[in-house]
């Protein structure tokens, strides 16, 4: 069995397509691992959750900003935004399986027989990996609960959690988890999360911010960490046990995939 790890899809159906026949990807004896933001910018989200659901336990998927947004429109939360190109899938006769389905999946796997972990957007660097584990955890359950719209969805684009300590409340820590694992990019001297900065990772210095992953953390030195969701890296990260899969597929870029048991990458241009 082959683990392949893909960047973010971001609806582009077709580059993911292209990518799996480059890597003669058999449903029947290899997994496919997805960083989350499945859906949005490009031109099929619809297309691209069919596939991925019909795989079924072949695919292993975290859920992303944008998958999380989709909960929200879906739940009648957030107005649609034609950026996002969502229409057809929002329309579409089997929004609610896919829905559940995206309910289904958590913020964080953990393969503890490789030491590696996969976020879409990374790992809090001040967490432990049972702390990891618990909050993402913690999150999953509220999304699979029946009451998940009032309970969460609703709430979760409200008061920005951005600093993490163990005192917060409940939903706060659940805030602060959403935040953490599906829009950390920057982080603040006292380690708080930075919502602002637009700046490549190596200019945030000028703010007085550094990226996450350049931040002590003993759970990125004992484990390899997968993520995406900052496009602007182009994968290019140089430190150890990190991994960087969006590299702008949807923005006109590459879409990326890793070979977990060779190391090896492989990249599919956006067709158009």
């Amino acid at each position: 069995m082959s683990k392949y790890f893909v960047g973010d899809i971001q609806g582009c159906y077709q580059e993911l397509r292209l990518l799996l026949d480059a890597v003669d990807f058999n449903p029947s004896k290899d997994e496919l691992w997805a960083v989350g933001d499945l859906v949005a910018r490009g031109p099929d989200s619809l297309a691209t959750l069919e596939y991925l659901y019909g795989l079924e336990n072949s695919v292993k998927v975290v859920l992303g900003n944008h998958d999380l947004h989709l909960l929200a429109l879906a739940a009648g939360v957030k107005k649609r935004n034609p950026k996002d190109l969502l229409d057809p899938l929002l329309d579409s006769p089997h929004l609610p399986k896919l829905v559940d389905w995206i309910r289904q999946q958590p913020l964080v796997r953990y393969l503890p027989e490789h030491n590696v972990i996969m976020s879409h957007a990374g790992v809090p660097p001040q967490w432990d990996l049972e702390t990891l584990l618990f909050q993402a955890n913690e999150v999953s359950d509220a999304l699979k609960s029946e009451r998940y719209i009032e309970s969460l969805i609703s709430k979760m684009y409200h008061n920005k959690q951005s600093k993490w300590h163990y005192e917060l409340s409940d939903f706060d820590k659940l805030k602060f988890t959403i935040d953490a694992l599906t829009r950390m990019r920057f982080l603040h001297q006292d380690g708080s999360l930075n919502f602002n900065c637009k700046l490549p990772a190596t200019q945030g210095h000028l703010e007085g911010l550094k990226p996450w992953f350049e931040v002590t953390s003993q759970l990125r030195d004992e484990n390899t960490l997968v993520f995406g969701h900052w496009a602007a890296l182009m994968g290019d990260v140089s430190q150890p046990h990190l991994i960087a899969l969006d590299t702008g597929c949807v923005w006109g870029g590459l879409m990326t995939m890793w070979h977990l048991e060779t190391n090896e990458k492989f990249t599919q241009k956006r067709l158009k």
